[in-house]
């Protein structure tokens, strides 16, 4: 794709050269330049055959395409320069400084006037290797240790930072000098692809519909037109014409992560798994009922127009044939332990029909379930119904989604859909941009019928869907029926918990001057301490992607300030000074995050360099195997000029969910939609007796709520 678009843009740049250079008629600009390629050209054989006018316009072509080879390498040189530069980060909030505003202009006169989605790839900085003195805000952040602990973890720190530490550190350098990012190669194999236990669950994220409206009850409508709503942006995805995501409308962020969104797989191995991804596919694997098909997406060489596609679905829902024997369960087999998947792929599924219907689904675009179950938010059952659903979207029966894939979209019996993402191979906020063009598409510049079918007609000589053909032996059964069991037990131990939070939203914790992030992120805190009686390491997921191919880096919301806070809500001594205070901490962290100055993943880099020379470091071991107890991530809402949520709150979507990290630990994620809205989406594990979902997300509840009046007392106050 970068390679597609790159070669677009400059043959667009050369036949504009061409032109001018064709209809002008003054050539003094490059007179004395034109005598000495008239002088070199009259050396070689070939000049007898070109006139003078054709060498004057052969040199004026050299010429103009060396000055704008020249032109382009400076500018884009010039614009790395400028984004390696991130003071502007640390402006006070609403306002920016003059040398940040000077700093933008620069950065929009050399990024163009109209960027495509690569355009930016060579000019994003590379991610800095940290200094060690960084690693020492491990130890100065002190709420999880009491005296001796923190003597103790002192003691390792200056004595890896002495000894050890050094060596492992210009390993590190050495890799950052010929690598694009240091970190993200080793965190896509390490943290994923080498993982032996299930991906369903642990891993794989989800993504919800619109909160309030179901556009069509038409299952295959609503399908139709999402289908036809991916596969364009699919398109826009391939010819470079999705505008770049920046940051202040101005500073761009890596799009390396897009590259992989479709037609990817991830294949397991007996080690470790490997992404599969193909350059084109033009076709989808759907599943129903037990049974897998093909579907063309393509016809008379043109994508299928929505109505088409409700065509092809409608011949599925249409189709009463039996499964075959296994095929029912089959994806199961994604579901459970990596290790017994690999090894069936390779012993049942290497030849023959199995390998022909396995790389049908493994090389679609991508996967779609036509879900037999109804899912939707129901304002009478809004605990209920909200929880069911988010479980169906995270595990389904465990059978009936291939988890492998880098994305399913289900279609629900009722018309309402979401998304189930890998991980592997990019994190959220690149699925939600895919997601919010689909849902923005769908009911707006698409739309349906009154009936509710997609709009058009259906096609009268459209080929039908293929049936996919499986011959599972006995053997091969045991293992489907072993992967499900593993699968099933994981599923059913996790308690979801699913909460749209309106009584009050990012408008009003504005108001009060707070940024809503650290707001949100300290209500956890205290939540979490009413819910368990003590701290716990935190984990908040921050994007590095304003370095090249950057993906996360940790923000340990946990922090001495926002301890104090909590400690003093408990006591009724709480006062707005200390809130803002923790607030402000917790910002600079995350600033320090984006911008390469975090610590955990410089941490993870040293350890596995350590490993690799057989090199054991009592500093690092420690740090990194405390486990992340309260896992927390804010789902960005990117597009928001796609959504009119003033004019239409019937369209905020529900945003979106993950597993609990830890056995005995909680797992939040938080939409913020609009001014008056804030969806928390919170897991853990029915088998921990410490956890309850239900229980952690009525102290979140109370929490906001206990916040807010601190700011409203403090008014009142204000007023006497």
């Amino acid at each position: 794709t970068l390679r597609i678009s790159w070669h677009t843009r400059f043959m667009r740049i050369w036949r504009h050269l061409l032109l001018w250079l064709l209809q002008t008629n003054n050539y003094s600009v490059f007179e004395s330049a034109l005598q000495l390629i008239s002088h070199l050209i009259a050396v070689f054989p070939c000049s007898k055959y070109v006139t003078e006018e054709g060498q004057r316009i052969v040199g004026g072509v050299l010429i103009g395409t060396g000055l704008w080879i020249a032109v382009t390498f400076v500018m884009r040189n010039v614009l790395k320069y400028l984004l390696s530069w991130h003071g502007w980060m640390f402006n006070r909030h609403g306002s920016l400084s003059l040398t940040t505003k000077i700093w933008l202009v620069l950065v929009k006169v050399c990024s163009g006037p109209k960027p495509m989605l690569y355009s930016f790839q060579n000019s994003i900085p590379r991610l800095p290797v940290q200094a060690f003195s960084l690693l020492f805000k491990i130890i100065k952040s002190r709420p999880l240790m009491d005296d001796e602990q923190y003597k103790r973890m002192e003691g390792l720190a200056k004595d890896f930072e002495k000894n050890l530490g050094p060596k492992l550190q210009w390993y590190l350098k050495l890799k950052s000098w010929w690598a694009s990012n240091y970190v993200s190669d080793w965190w896509e194999e390490y943290i994923y692809l080498r993982g032996r236990g299930p991906i369903m669950v642990n891993s794989n994220y989800y993504a919800m519909d619109f909160l309030y409206v179901i556009p069509t009850t038409r299952q295959a409508a609503r399908a139709g037109n999402s289908i036809h709503a991916i596969m364009m942006y699919r398109r826009k995805l391939d010819r470079a014409q999705i505008k770049p995501l920046m940051v202040l409308n101005t500073i761009p962020m890596c799009s390396s992560q897009y590259e992989r969104m479709f037609n990817t797989s991830r294949v397991p191995g007996v080690e470790t798994d490997v992404l599969q991804h193909m350059n084109e596919s033009k076709h989808i694997a759907v599943y129903h009922k037990g049974r897998f098909f093909k579907v063309w997406l393509f016809y008379d060489g043109r994508l299928l127009l929505p109505r088409e596609i409700e065509q092809q679905i409608e011949r599925i829902l249409a189709d009463k044939s039996e499964p075959h024997p296994g095929e029912e369960l089959l994806a199961a087999l994604t579901a459970g332990d990596r290790d017994p998947w690999a090894k069936a792929r390779s012993q049942f599924f290497s030849r023959g029909k199995n390998k022909q219907s396995l790389d049908s689904v493994e090389k679609a675009a991508f996967f779609v379930t036509l879900d037999d179950t109804e899912q939707r938010y129901d304002p009478e059952n809004s605990v209920q119904s909200l929880d069911s659903y988010g479980k169906s979207l995270l595990h389904g029966k465990c059978y009936d989604r291939w988890f492998d894939k880098s994305f399913n979209l289900i279609v629900f019996k009722n018309g309402t859909m979401g998304l189930n993402a890998e991980h592997s191979w990019a994190d959220a906020p690149i699925v939600g941009h895919l997601w919010e063009h689909v849902l923005s598409s769908d009911p707006v510049r698409l739309g349906y019928t009154e009936d509710g079918h997609c709009k058009g007609n259906p096609h009268p000589n459209l080929p039908g869907p293929q049936r996919l053909q499986w011959d599972i032996p006995e053997e091969g059964q045991a293992v489907i029926n072993s992967s499900l069991k593993v699968a099933k037990a994981l599923a059913d131990d996790v308690d979801m918990h699913i909460i749209p939070f309106n009584d009050f939203g990012k408008g009003l914790i504005k108001k009060c001057k707070t940024s809503p992030d650290g707001f949100i992120q300290i209500a956890l805190q205290l939540a979490h301490f009413r819910d368990k009686g003590k701290f716990c390491l935190t984990y908040e997921a921050s994007m590095t992607r304003l370095f090249r191919e950057g993906r996360t880096e940790t923000v340990r919301s946990c922090t001495t300030q926002t301890c104090d806070f909590v400690r003093a809500m408990m006591n009724d001594k709480a006062t707005l000074k200390l809130l803002k205070v923790a607030a402000e901490k917790h910002q600079d962290l995350y600033r320090l995050a984006m911008t390469g100055k975090g610590i955990d993943r410089h941490l993870f880099c040293l350890y596995l360099v350590s490993k690799y020379l057989g090199e054991d470091s009592a500093f690092l071991k420690e740090v990194l195997s405390e486990p992340w107890r309260l896992s927390t991530s804010q789902t960005p809402l990117q597009q928001v000029d796609l959504f009119d949520i003033k004019r239409h709150p019937e369209y905020v979507t529900s945003g979106g969910g993950f597993g609990p990290v830890a056995d005995d630990g909680y797992g939040v994620s938080y939409i913020i939609l609009g001014e008056d809205l804030i969806n928390f989406h919170i897991s853990s594990k029915h088998s921990s007796p410490e956890t309850d979902s239900h229980r952690f997300g009525s102290n979140i509840r109370q929490a906001m709520l206990d916040m807010l009046d601190l700011f409203q007392f403090d008014n009142k106050a204000s007023n006497k």
